[in-house]
């Protein structure tokens, strides 16, 4: 007899998933009781990937992700403040020198690929670009272009960051000072209302057939009413640790979809591709964070070659400047999008050397 009338199959997928969800947040629990930075979400991914890396895990299904990307946005989308929007007003000058920083970045590490890895270009530049995983990797199917070492690269980038980040910047004293955000949680009702507003908008964002539909409308919705006053507050703090779990454990589990020899043959290129990107992101994000007046934290994980979401709620877990540093990640987003089909189109293909 199938308990409660569910098929077994599901139940077994379920319990799966329950338990990859488990192994994140013990990564989490221990990352908090070291007492790191970033622990919940860092210490899930850093666990998730390990185990990942010896042995395939399931990967956790749609819903979940959805409910991921909603109550993120929800989370980010509170830091817009009427106090925090009115230092916005200082972000034009830093937001210019992103649009410099993001060509520079991927002429930087698109040169290395093209001539230490011998790519060719389209690949190199497809994987020089700086976050927005998703659009790189729908341009890199229709353009032909090796999908699975662009993954690699990108993906490497992102699990580093997020991984090493928190802990240099406090090892070297860079995020000394960075103010820890301290708010009030709002009522489960308005956080049902709230995230069902950022839910609808996500839908009819995705109706138009915006990429990460979801965390945008969820982010635009909750900034809007915290923003004028309406609510405030964020979520519940278990449900930000949970978040952060469930964001940690997407991101490890994407590893377990790269054949281990690719890994390993790309694993020095991806190395010196991360050196070359981090470097040239920090080096613009002094002077662009010295012209917002913020914090010289803060702008490194704004310029951080990594994804809007992961980027963000790093932001949000180390106490950073997250309004600043979701805007950035969202322009960046916005211009990858737009710019990087038309780039490529007067890039001619070629065979790889």
């Amino acid at each position: 007899m199938k308990p409660f009338g569910y098929p077994t199959n599901r139940l077994t997928i379920l319990w799966r998933e329950v338990l990859v969800i488990a192994l994140a947040a013990a990564g989490g629990g221990l990352f908090a009781l070291l007492g790191m930075p970033a622990a919940w979400l860092s210490g899930s991914m850093v666990l998730s990937t390990a185990v990942a890396l010896l042995r395939p895990l399931p990967t956790l299904r749609r819903p979940w992700f959805d409910a991921t990307m909603v109550l993120s946005g929800t989370i980010l989308g509170s830091s817009a403040t009427p106090e925090a929007l009115a230092a916005a007003a200082r972000y034009p000058a830093s937001l210019a020198v992103l649009l410099v920083g993001v060509a520079a970045i991927m002429l930087a590490t698109g040169a290395y690929l093209r001539h230490i890895a011998r790519w060719p270009w389209i690949d190199a530049l497809l994987a020089a670009a700086p976050g927005a995983l998703s659009t790189v990797l729908a341009v890199a199917q229709a353009k032909g272009a090796n999908i699975g070492r662009i993954s690699v690269v990108q993906l490497f980038r992102l699990l580093v960051l997020v991984a090493c980040l928190p802990s240099l910047m406090q090892a070297t004293g860079v995020s000394a000072g960075a103010p820890i955000p301290v708010a009030v949680s709002v009522s489960p009702g308005t956080m049902l209302w709230v995230t069902m507003a950022g839910l609808l908008l996500g839908l009819g964002l995705d109706r138009l057939g915006l990429a990460a539909p979801l965390m945008f409308g969820a982010t635009f919705a909750s900034a809007i009413l915290h923003s004028s006053g309406l609510i405030e507050g964020t979520l519940p703090q278990p449900i930000q640790i949970a978040v952060q779990i469930l964001l940690g454990s997407t991101m490890g589990g994407r590893i377990a979809h790269i054949p281990r020899k690719e890994l390993r043959g790309l694993f020095p290129l991806a190395i010196g591709g991360f050196a070359v990107s981090i470097g040239v992101a920090f080096l613009f994000a002094w002077p662009a964070a010295w012209l917002a007046g913020t914090s010289y934290a803060s702008g490194m994980v704004a310029f951080a070659p990594g994804g809007l979401e992961a980027m963000a709620m790093l932001a949000f877990a180390m106490g950073l400047d997250t309004l600043y540093v979701g805007a950035h990640h969202l322009v960046r987003f916005v211009i990858i999008g737009l710019a990087m089909p038309l780039v490529l189109t007067r890039v001619k293909s070629e065979p790889p050397r």
